[in-house]
């Protein structure tokens, strides 16, 4: 199995993007076999950093992966110089620089990667429903200097529509900013729904002026076999979502 999931969409041949998956590379145990990429959900840090170094090796990158604390927030941070943080507090990340690789780290939420179509800019987002709901999406987007309609997006592989069941609040969230969300979500119990993450996005880009988005077919909690999933294990690993442009 591969150890990660090439971007299908028709970006500028000088972007790349991929999602990794569990397999294929790494050398962390149960749960977190074997390529677990996160620090700070319970693996040995020892062996989820050279997970790291093993993914970069056999990438190739042009850099060591840019890093994000995440706390499904809003913030958007630019890697265009060397004055920001080594590892700054924000749920997505923009660059124009050649060879600075974006990294996101997720393992049920949404990931997604925007590029300029001329190549000049990309960037890299994690959506949990608090994220996609609070509209660190439309933020991303904002914080690109390319316009909405010059991009082209990718939504990579998250907890799917058929297996990801919430609660009120969460529906709540999205139907009271947009009555459209409805569509998004269908009744499976008392008080519980099914939620479409990709629709969602797919809904919010749109209004953002985002006119082409691609992906948003795979399941995190369904493909057990390729992806880890915190909603169906608990105790799990994280996958990495990198964008970059090619020196």
């Amino acid at each position: 199995m591969s150890a990660w999931l090439d971007a299908d969409w028709p970006a500028p041949t000088r972007v790349r993007a991929l999602t990794t998956t569990r397999h294929g590379l790494g050398v962390s145990q149960p749960p977190f076999d074997h390529l677990n990429l996160g620090l700070r959900n319970g693996d040995d840090i020892e062996a989820a950093l050279e997970n790291r170094r093993q993914l970069e090796r056999a990438l190739e990158l042009p850099s060591s992966p840019r890093w994000l604390r995440q706390v499904h927030g809003v913030d958007v941070v630019r890697f265009d110089d060397g004055a920001v943080d080594a590892e700054p507090q924000a749920d997505a990340a923009v660059t124009s620089m050649p060879g600075v690789v974006l990294a996101i780290l997720t393992a049920d939420c949404l990931p997604m990667v925007v590029a300029a179509r001329d190549g000049s800019e990309v960037a890299a987002a994690h959506a949990g429903w608090k994220g996609l709901a609070s509209g660190v999406l439309e933020a991303t987007v904002a914080a690109m200097q390319a316009a909405p309609a010059d991009c082209v997006v990718w939504l990579g592989p998250a907890a799917g529509p058929q297996a990801y069941e919430i609660g009120e609040d969460v529906r709540d969230a999205f139907i009271g900013h947009d009555r459209r969300a409805e569509s998004a979500f269908v009744a499976t119990r008392p008080g519980h729904w099914r939620v479409d993450l990709y629709a969602l996005a797919r809904q919010r880009l749109a209004d953002a002026g985002v006119n082409e988005v691609h992906g948003g077919t795979h399941c995190t909690i369904r493909e057990s076999h390729s992806f880890f999933s915190h909603r169906r294990d608990r105790n799990s690993g994280r996958m990495a979502t990198l964008a970059w442009i090619e020196p």
